[in-house]
């Protein structure tokens, strides 16, 4: 395996429509097709991570026949499958009966053989399940006439709008108020989770309940179809969604690799902070790549005008200090988002805190989900936390007693217990295990759709596994410190620079970082839209995202733009919000927005900005890519990603891929004069020919090669070696580079040989290499040693 290509499959691109473009993709250069899940989801789905059925292949992607079919065409052009995989949850959606296991649940509650698949906490509501699935409240319900009694295959059921639930054995009747009261399910509207809701949900969705994949059954069963393609060879590797869900990630993934024919590939979908590792006792090969994403940033992003873009920032109003806004957003993500978790660790802490009321036990609780700085700590169900598991949570613990010196007695109490808990004592295990799995909500809640959504100092940088804060230390050190560790520990952990989960495409970043070095552009687009929104009564600091989001995404429609705007304005809940919300307010952004969209003097500024540093974005364009395709790991390509892709978060990037035009490209490209007409065919001439060398020096890229930085007399030219025979160079700082004249007398120094760039075919003789030279004809140079 030396490079992946991701598509995202649904009822409008199914297996068949992945086979056509299997001869496409295998001539692009990579080895491996990565999908999205592919068990049966719920009717329509776009992504596949509402699993409702772990027994079948989905039906509408063409089921396991179009998938073997897919395999057996892949395999016939050198590739092989690799599959998201989706551990975590399932979907509790209408009707219920599409997911058996869940159905059996609601008709014999915590008596079914299938009540321990699910994460309930059965102790809540006196032994039912609560479902806050309801338009509005129960009594409201009622009297609305909107549950009745119907018939399901021959059984009386309860219907509401489309939700059908079951009626148990011998509860029966015919006064519906009377039927639901003898259910092992409690209905409640949608308002009212904070009180009924007793399962563990994907992050805040109710319509997402948490799988107990620890227990050996379920896993068994959840995993025994993808295990049987895995070992009839039609699926040669597994992407881990959201690991952090689990009880016991550890655990999961040896199970995973024992049950597992030898030789597949694991990678864990596992969002690092800055100073964070992936666990070293993880059974798997890698991370999806964000940490990959982080470090090739660092290394492109230009820190001399850090002042410039803080003081833009501060001028439009924008916060200080990035941690004091993800404080604040935590604080609200788990007093008004979390509280169902938040309360149900409370329920747990207050059965072995004995002597301590609700509301320090509440404060407590709150605090350390608070202080949380990373996804979870890494202590195993019902064992002593061991190492840096145990430095997290003491770490976690003194944060909180920071902030809330008055409750240190309580905190220390709840660390006791999540660092050693009792094997002997339910309670003090549950409370260990939650808590560790509530950490990664209130993170992904509250940085990556709160913060993000709030902090717009150099947008580029708000990106999943990334840090917004690191305008003015960014430098290639951060990536060779990455890449050196990362060939060390995890030399086929996946790169990446685009996913479905993005919140901005690798283009879009790259053109914002190239505007990040233009002071001037940089500047009079701030000034400039901050008053167009005094005068439309749109704050500044909205302002400031929509020309950042402009100038990322270029040429965009009415209904894309709206679509986003609408997103971003409600997940920063300052003026608006998804429930509750301030439509007038989203008018007065909407209308901003297609002022500065169309013809005019704020569109004006950000296409005059673009126009003067084209050669600023060519150049990181294909340097991230360059640097993504040739790092340390097994590069993954996002569908369209090998051309110029100009998309923002979901469900923006989940647009159709015109594979037709790529291949027509791709075909022009490959021809003995042919020349890159656009940025459009130098992406993809250089993604192409990175690839094809991948494959064919695979001795310089896999697990035995090695990574050593390139010595430069310039901080604009970063490069590396792969192996003894590959050298790979790329601009940095483009605009600061142009404005300062040119590479002069700078120069690269290669390893001695004969070097020949594989983009441009130009010849190099190791030792000092002139920058104006290595960069004549592009801003990236991709030298191979040439053996005479």
């Amino acid at each position: 395996m030396t490079a992946t290509y991701r598509l995202q499959l649904h009822a409008g691109f199914t297996f068949a429509d992945a086979e056509r473009v299997v001869p496409y993709v295998s001539r692009l250069g990579v080895t491996h097709l990565y999908l999205s899940p592919v068990l049966q989801a719920t009717a329509g789905s776009m992504h596949g991570y509402d699993v409702v059925d772990h027994g079948r292949v989905n039906e509408e992607l063409g089921g396991q026949a179009g998938l073997e079919r897919l395999a057996a065409t892949a395999r016939e052009h050198g590739l092989g499958l690799v599959v998201d995989v989706v551990p975590n949850h399932m979907a509790l959606a209408a009707p219920l009966y599409l997911n058996g296991p869940l159905w059996h649940v609601l008709a014999e509650g915590p008596g079914s053989p299938y009540a321990t698949w699910f994460d309930v906490d059965w102790d809540a509501l006196d032994g039912k399940l609560g479902l806050p699935l309801l338009w509005d409240t129960l009594e409201a319900t009622f009297e609305a006439g909107r549950l009745v009694l119907a018939e399901h295959d021959g059984r009386q059921v309860l219907r509401h709008e489309d939700h059908v639930f079951p009626v148990a054995e011998g509860t029966e009747g015919d006064d519906v108020r009377e039927v639901l009261a003898r259910q092992h399910y409690v209905l409640a509207g949608w308002r009212e989770k904070d009180r009924v809701l007793n399962y563990r949900r994907f992050f805040d969705i109710e319509g997402l309940v948490g799988v107990r994949v620890e227990d050996p059954d379920v896993f068994e069963a959840t995993h025994r179809v993808l295990l049987d393609l895995n070992h009839r060879g039609v699926l040669e590797g597994f992407r881990i969604d959201h690991p952090d869900g689990l009880a016991d990630p550890e655990g999961y993934l040896r199970a995973l690799r024992r049950a597992s024919r030898v030789g597949t590939a694991v990678w864990v979908e596992k969002i690092l902070e800055p100073s964070e590792h992936l666990p070293t006792g993880w059974m798997c090969d890698g991370t999806t790549g964000y940490d990959a994403l982080r470090a090739i940033t660092a290394a492109l992003v230009d820190p001399t005008t850090a002042s410039l873009l803080e003081e833009s920032w501060r001028g439009v109003g924008g916060a200080a200090d990035f941690e004091a806004v993800v404080e604040e957003a935590k604080r609200e993500v788990v007093g008004s988002v979390l509280v169902p978790e938040r309360d149900r660790l409370v329920r747990r802490a207050a059965e072995f805190a004995d002597g301590v009321d609700t509301g320090r036990l509440t404060d407590a609780v709150t605090e350390l989900l608070v202080a949380a700085d990373v996804y979870r700590a890494y202590a195993r169900p019902g064992r002593p936390a061991e190492g840096e598991a145990v430095e997290v949570l003491r770490h976690a613990r003194d944060r909180a007693a920071a902030a809330r010196p008055d409750l240190s007695d309580v905190l220390d109490r709840l660390l006791d217990v999540a660092a050693k808990p009792s094997p002997s004592a339910p309670a003090e295990c549950d409370f260990a295990t939650r808590l560790q799995q509530t950490w990664g909500p209130v993170m992904a809640k509250s940085v990556e759709d709160t913060a993000f959504y709030r902090w717009h100092l150099l947008t580029a940088l708000n990106e999943v596994g990334g840090d917004p804060t690191l305008v003015g230390t960014a430098g290639p050190e951060l990536l060779h410190l990455w890449a050196t560790e990362q060939q060390s520990r995890w030399p086929l952990g996946m790169t990446t620079l685009s996913t479905h989960d993005t919140k901005r495409s690798e283009d879009v970043r790259a053109r914002l970082l190239a505007l990040a070095g233009d002071a001037e552009s940089w500047a009079l687009c701030t000034e400039a839209f901050a008053e167009a929104a005094e005068e439309q009564g749109v704050d500044a600091v909205t302002a400031h995202l929509l020309w950042q989001t402009l100038a990322g995404v270029g040429d965009i429609s009415g209904d894309r733009l709206t679509t986003y705007l609408t997103k971003a304005v409600r997940e920063a809940k300052q003026h608006t919000a998804w429930i509750d919300g301030d439509p007038d307010y989203e008018q007065r952004v909407l209308a901003l927005g297609e002022e500065a969209r169309t013809q005019g003097r704020l569109r004006a500024l950000v296409d005059t900005a673009l126009d003067h540093n084209r050669g600023a974005v060519r150049a990181l364009v294909l340097g991230q890519k360059l640097l993504q395709l040739t790092v340390p790991g097994v590069p993954d390509t996002y569908q369209g990603c090998e051309l110029v892709n100009l998309a923002l978060v979901d469900p923006d990037n989940r647009h159709a891929v015109d594979y037709d035009a790529r291949e027509r490209r791709l075909d022009a490209l490959r021809g003995e004069d042919a020349r890159p007409a656009d940025l459009d065919d130098e992406k993809l001439l250089l993604t192409h020919r990175t690839l094809l060398l991948r494959k064919e020096l695979r001795h310089c890229f896999g697990d035995t090669g090695s990574y050593h930085p390139v010595v430069s007399s310039t901080r604009h030219a970063v490069g590396f070696t792969r192996g003894e025979e590959v050298a790979v160079l790329v601009t940095r700082a483009p605009a600061r580079l142009e404005a300062g004249g040119g590479w002069g007398d700078h120069a690269v120094t290669l390893p001695a040989g004969l070097w020949r760039d594989e983009l441009t075919e130009t010849l190099h003789e190791g030792g000092a290499v002139r920058c104006d030279e290595a960069f004549a004809t592009m801003p990236v140079a991709l030298l191979r040693r040439v053996h005479i």
